[in-house]
């Protein structure tokens, strides 16, 4: 019986043992072990390790993955004097476990503190509408700055993001009367020139419309006087065509009498006949003319006439006969 109860004292020391010498360590983790408090370079790597019980220590086990640093907002003056509250997202990763362990007593802390000043440094050289513009622009600043500032503490700082830059509500206030001012002013001016537009369109419309109706009566102008030139040319043609032959006509009519004349004596008294008739003929037509008012003619110069006449066809008989 007393040797069971030593066995199992023994198994239990042992357990104890072996669990205070076998570390187990897990991927993405490493721990730093110091001996009798000294820190001689022993880190522990993923897997398993084994420590000297009582001599080792494990004095510090971090990720040395990346982490998230939430900053919570703050209060922030610009360069204008304008009071903001601004906030941060901070990626970072330990790439130097004993830097990170012995050179700051607090490595979170430390981190908080030195981006928390480090964005009030930064906004504090801005202006108001800066802070709104140029946010990418800090970003890379803050990047930099907390890189190099956290580069003996073993820290890779990644990434910095500002998420929430937000002004006082007096100021938040007076922005948007500005912004509304803004608008109307750009509504004023917008309107302004739609109209200045408007106006150009018409006058040049009208100017336009005033051009092609100019061109329209010059145009139909031209064609009225080609045509009445055209007309007259063709009238003209037409008269001095017609005179032509009349000329010729009266020729032939002429030529025809004058055989006659020479071949039947008795055709001089039925030409003085025919010359008679179309005297008084003429005379009917004169009277009856719209444009004649009054005609005098005498009875007794009748005969006169008609003998002149007798006397000019004997001489144009005589005349041909005796060319004959």
């Amino acid at each position: 019986m007393e040797s069971f109860f030593a066995f199992i004292i023994f198994l239990v020391l042992g357990g104890s043992a072996v669990s205070s010498t076998v570390k187990v360590i897990n991927q993405g983790n490493e721990a730093l072990v110091e001996s009798w408090g000294r820190y001689n370079g022993k880190k522990l790597q993923p897997g398993l390790n084994f420590v000297v019980p009582v001599v080792d220590r494990i004095v510090y086990k971090e990720t040395i993955r990346e982490k998230v640093l939430d900053i919570p907002p703050q209060q922030c003056i610009t360069r204008d004097n304008v009071s903001i509250t601004a906030d941060a997202v901070v990626y970072w990763r330990i790439l130097d476990l004993e830097k990170a362990y012995y050179k700051v007593e607090n490595l979170h802390s430390a981190m908080v503190n030195l981006v928390l000043t480090q964005i009030r440094s930064e906004m504090g050289k801005l202006e108001l509408d800066e802070t709104f513009t140029a946010r990418s622009q800090i970003n890379e600043i803050l990047l930099r700055e907390l890189d190099e500032a956290t580069d003996p503490w073993g820290v890779k700082v990644t990434r910095v993001e500002l998420r929430d830059i937000v002004p006082s509500k007096a100021v938040q206030d007076s922005m948007e009367l500005q912004m509304s001012a803004e608008r109307r002013k750009r509504a004023a001016i917008l309107t302004s020139e739609g109209e200045r537009e408007s106006a150009i369109n018409s006058a040049r419309g009208r100017a336009e419309a005033q051009v092609l109706d100019a061109e329209a009566r010059q145009k139909a102008a031209i064609l009225d006087a080609e045509a009445q030139q055209k007309t007259i040319v063709l009238k003209a043609q037409a008269e001095r065509q017609q005179q032509v032959l009349k000329a010729q006509a009266t020729a032939e009519a002429l030529q025809i009498i004058s055989k006659i004349l020479q071949t039947d004596p008795n055709a001089k008294e039925a030409l003085q006949y025919l010359i008679a008739q179309n005297y008084l003929e003429m005379g009917t037509k004169i009277g009856s003319s719209d444009s004649s008012k009054v005609m005098f003619m005498d009875p007794r110069s009748i005969p006169a006439s008609l003998e002149g006449m007798k006397a000019i066809v004997g001489d144009v008989k005589n005349g041909e006969v005796t060319r004959g």
